[in-house]
C-alpha cells in the first residue's frame, strides 16, 4: 500500500477499514493488516490536522485576525441584562 497523501483520501480509506473490521468477517491477519494501515493513516491525519492548526495560529497572530472561537463564545455569553 502507498503511503497517504491526501487528507480526504485518507479519510474515506480509514472509514473503510472502521467498518470492515467492525463487521469481524476478516482472518485474523487481514485483519492485522487492516489494523496497520488504520494506524497509518490516523497518524497522516493527525499530523495534517496539527499542521493546519499551527498555520491558523500563525495567521491569527501574524496576520493581526481575531480569535473567532472566542469572539463567538463572547456572543453566545449572557449579558447581564439576559439574565433577568
Amino acid at each position: 500500500m502507498t503511503d497517504p497523501t491526501d487528507f480526504e483520501q485518507a479519510i474515506a480509506e480509514l472509514d473503510g477499514i472502521v467498518r470492515a473490521l467492525e463487521q469481524g468477517d476478516q482472518p485474523l491477519e487481514q485483519s492485522l493488516a487492516l489494523f496497520e494501515r488504520g494506524v497509518t493513516l490516523s497518524r497522516f491525519c493527525h499530523e495534517k490536522l496539527t499542521d493546519a492548526e499551527k498555520r491558523i495560529q500563525v495567521l491569527t497572530q501574524n496576520g493581526g485576525l481575531r480569535d473567532e472561537t472566542a469572539a463567538f463564545e463572547k456572543d453566545l455569553a449572557p449579558r447581564p441584562a439576559d439574565r433577568a
